[in-house]
């Protein structure tokens, strides 16, 4: 298994995937984020090599810190961005030779699908008439309208329900 780290959360993937943090692409930070006014970028990318799909990854951690975004782009909004941004970034990086992730970018986009996943940590419960801040099924429906082009299925899971995605997370301290 290969185990990527973000914050609180730690994801592991199938050894026979080929799994990245993209925003830690040298090409990423150095070329491509601050192209056209400033780039987005997914947490992680998942290759999985066998039925050709990549995986793009958001991790959210509201668990210990709201979420401090201003109010002009909800969340949803925000993770259908990452997702356009991160793939023009991978066109451009199979493109562009000569940096440490071209490989990947090359394999990554020779997909037979593409799928978008929001892993959504939110603060325990604390009504019952307002369990969470965010129903992950109402997210999910707005991020399918706004990406069905690229994934008609998109999927917002959490720890408890990480039976939907095949890879597995868990908490870090």
């Amino acid at each position: 298994m290969t185990r990527l780290i973000e914050g609180k959360l730690a994801s592991d993937f199938p050894d026979l995937w080929r799994v990245t943090k993209y925003d830690d692409w040298a090409f990423y930070r150095n070329q491509f984020g601050s192209c056209c006014g400033g780039n987005k970028s997914v947490d992680f990318l998942g290759f999985n090599p066998t039925d050709r799909t990549l995986w793009l990854i958001e991790l959210k951690d509201y668990r210990r810190f709201r979420r401090e975004k201003d109010n002009k782009i909800s969340l949803w909004e925000e993770v259908a961005i990452k997702a356009r941004d991160t793939l023009a970034g991978l066109f451009a990086a199979k493109v562009e030779v000569g940096h440490d992730d071209h490989a990947f970018a090359q394999a990554s986009l020779t997909v037979a699908k593409l799928r978008i996943v929001l892993h959504l940590e939110q603060p325990p419960t604390r009504t019952r008439l307002f369990p969470r801040a965010y129903d992950p099924a109402d997210i999910r429906q707005k991020l399918k309208q706004m990406v069905k082009p690229i994934d008609p299925h998109p999927q917002v899971v959490e720890l408890q329900s990480m039976t939907r995605v095949p890879w597995n997370a868990e908490s870090v301290p």
